[in-house]
């Protein structure tokens, strides 16, 4: 007795999608093979990553919008939980992420003070390339 398989192909709806699946698929592998980050021309035609460059369990803050100037970065092991942290005297951010594991409120106000404005950004992974304001003080909280 014989075996007769009859291979029947594809509809073209099916092929279709499936193709169109496998490039999907080879379009995402490309970014994450490469290990790097998505990345925009920054001032002075140099390349930088586009959330900036801040290590997990740090704050950093940069003086200007889109992760411009000099990065200053705060630690949990150097700064006190559920305290008032002005910034340096005459500084202030105008952009921010915050990688530290926990919520940080930033604050137009150096003394924290809730009359003018603030905001809270998860501790998770955020990044805030234009702040709404000029921040000029932070607190990081337990929970």
């Amino acid at each position: 007795m014989r075996l007769r398989l009859r291979l029947r192909p594809l509809p073209s709806r099916t092929t279709a999608l499936l193709t169109g699946l496998a490039a999907l698929a080879a379009a995402l592998a490309v970014p994450s093979a490469l290990g790097t980050p998505a990345a925009h021309a920054a001032p002075g035609g140099r390349t930088a990553p586009a959330s900036g460059d801040c290590a997990a369990g740090q704050l950093c803050i940069w003086p200007q919008a889109d992760f411009g100037g000099e990065r200053r970065t705060y630690e949990l092991s150097d700064t006190d939980i559920e305290s008032c942290v002005p910034l340096p005297e005459g500084s202030s951010a105008a952009a921010l992420a915050n990688r530290t594991g926990r919520p940080v409120t930033t604050y137009q106000s150096v003394e924290c003070a809730e009359t003018a404005e603030f905001d809270t950004y998860p501790g998770g992974g955020s990044w805030v390339p234009r702040s709404p304001y000029q921040v000029r003080a932070f607190k990081v909280w337990e929970r």
